[in-house]
């Protein structure tokens, strides 16, 4: 297969870091080719250099052998080079077919011919075996059909070359199947895919080739089938993890958190369990069993109606946020860029946000004990940064969970819930923050950890929650706990006594 996209050498700095140094990039047409590296490796930023979105200050790039010294938008979109963003670009009020062709409406005369619009967008949507109403505001869609409609539009345009960022993050096994075919039948019309992901398993079903970057470097590029996760996560992260979940002797003691019959109108029935200082306590179940919801009601972001929650022994009342963190609560969200992190703020004024009482004096902030808690966090869990005036948006994701539990230590919070702890985050930042999990605990702690993960759950729990529609199924020690054992359970077969679920 020939070239259709070459990086030669491509350099991109930012005052204090160098983004890009000489990598290196060679896509073939009608390959998948996988782009790897940690959060922090430069993967974004060459996907903005790819798409004119940053132009670089050295190197080259070839397209279809012609040189050029840069991109821009335009000169991108002519080309036949398609983004699809981890953040989506769509019209949430416009309807499916009018955000596919947004920008190319189809018209009979001066008039839009939505007739048309709509068979189109469907002969589209069908064939990449896509069933959806095409005529329904984007807004009523889930995030997984919103991501569909998004590469759709991206397609529409007719790409040479197919630059897809995370596709499957927000994806259930069924629809990345679906997306899995997309591509395959993208691939077999020629078109070239950059195809980006965290998910190994997704990488060596899918793709051809392998390219990893480390620190804005190339490091290697290899064929997929001549490979081994071990070995792609030797180049990332320039060592061998010879353990994926790092072990901590840690001390077990007293009940900090217990939960008694707590009960939601929509979803929870009757939940109770408890939590031990330095205990990581798992919480299992497919997608809408309620462990979210459980996390979201306990720290009071969503209203309960019945049941109590009891901290060292005392009945507490919380019926907000403000009220969890006061009772030293924390909460760690899934969707850290939305709920966790204010993204356009310093690093410095996301740690001190809740903990302005204890560097202020006279309601006056102390500039000491401030820019001092933000250089003892980031020391502390090591934040790969340039400063503390750092803008918490253009961190790594890794980085930017940090930032999150920075915040809720400084906010002196002694139990601390993880929902969703490393997704979208590389294996290396995995790795810190399973450790990071494991000191918390060490230090005393109560952690409580959902996962979809279940290796994850496997490694890191000290003992399993399972939850099947808005119930705990079961309790898993560490030693009974096994994958089989997890998925009944969260099935709603039986329960631990062995009794039928329904």
């Amino acid at each position: 297969m020939d070239a259709i996209l070459e990086l030669k050498d491509i350099i991109k700095e930012y005052p204090g870091v160098k983004a890009l140094n000489h990598m290196n990039l060679t896509v073939r047409t009608g390959e998948v080719h996988a782009l790897m590296g940690e959060n922090g490796a430069g993967k974004s930023t060459l996907i903005k250099v790819i798409s004119g979105a940053v132009r670089p200050n050295g190197g080259k790039i070839l397209y279809e052998g012609r040189e050029y010294e840069a991109m821009t938008p335009t000169l991108s979109r002519k080309l036949g080079i398609g983004v699809v963003y981890q953040e989506f670009n769509l019209v949430p009020e416009l309807s499916v077919a009018e955000n596919i062709f947004l920008g190319n409406k189809l018209t009979k005369g001066a008039v839009i011919d939505r007739k048309l619009m709509n068979r189109k967008a469907e002969e589209l949507m069908r064939s990449f075996g896509i069933d959806m109403d095409v005529t329904v505001p984007v807004r009523t869609l889930t995030v997984a059909y919103q991501q569909l409609v998004e590469i759709t539009k991206t397609i529409s345009a007719n790409v040479k070359v197919l630059i897809m960022d995370e596709p499957s993050a927000p994806l259930t096994s069924r629809e990345i199947t679906a997306l899995f075919g997309i591509i395959k039948r993208l691939r077999e019309q020629g078109t070239a895919i950059i195809y980006i992901s965290h998910r190994m398993e997704e990488i060596f079903e899918i793709s051809d080739r392998i390219t990893v970057m480390r620190d804005g470097e190339y490091v290697d590029t290899c064929m997929t089938a001549e490979t081994s996760k071990a070995e792609l996560i030797r180049m990332m992260v320039g060592r061998s993890l010879d353990e994926q979940y790092p072990t901590v002797e840690k001390e077990i003691g007293e009940t900090v958190l217990e939960v008694r019959n707590l009960c939601t109108p929509a979803l929870l029935k009757n939940i109770s369990f408890q939590v031990r200082r330095g205990e990581i306590l798992g919480l299992a179940g497919l997608v809408g069993a309620g462990r979210t919801e459980t996390a979201r009601a306990i720290f009071g972001a969503d209203p309960i109606s019945g049941g109590e929650v009891w901290i060292h022994g005392s009945q507490v009342r919380i019926r907000s946020p403000k009220d969890a963190i006061s009772q030293g609560l924390a909460l760690i969200p899934e969707d850290r860029k939305k709920h966790g992190v204010m993204l356009d703020m310093t690093i410095r004024d996301n740690i001190s946000f809740i903990a302005v009482k204890q560097i202020s004096k006279a309601a006056v902030i102390s500039t000491r004990k401030d820019r001092g808690m933000a250089k003892d966090f980031i020391e502390r869990l090591q934040i790969k940064c340039p400063g503390m005036e750092q803008l918490t948006k253009n961190l790594s994701g890794g980085n930017q969970q940090k930032v999150v539990l920075a915040k809720s230590l400084a906010g002196k919070s002694e139990i601390i819930i993880f929902d969703e702890p490393t997704r979208g985050i590389d294996v290396g930042a995995k790795w810190e923050i399973y450790e990071l999990m494991n000191r918390l605990a060490r230090e005393g702690m109560a952690v409580i950890m959902i996962s979809s993960e279940m290796p994850e759950l496997l490694g890191m729990s000290d003992r399993i929650l399972v939850m099947h529609e808005g119930e705990i199924t079961g309790e898993l020690s560490k030693e009974d706990a096994s994958q089989v054992r997890i998925l009944e359970l969260a099935s709603g077969i039986k329960d631990a006594g062995g009794s039928l679920k329904t």
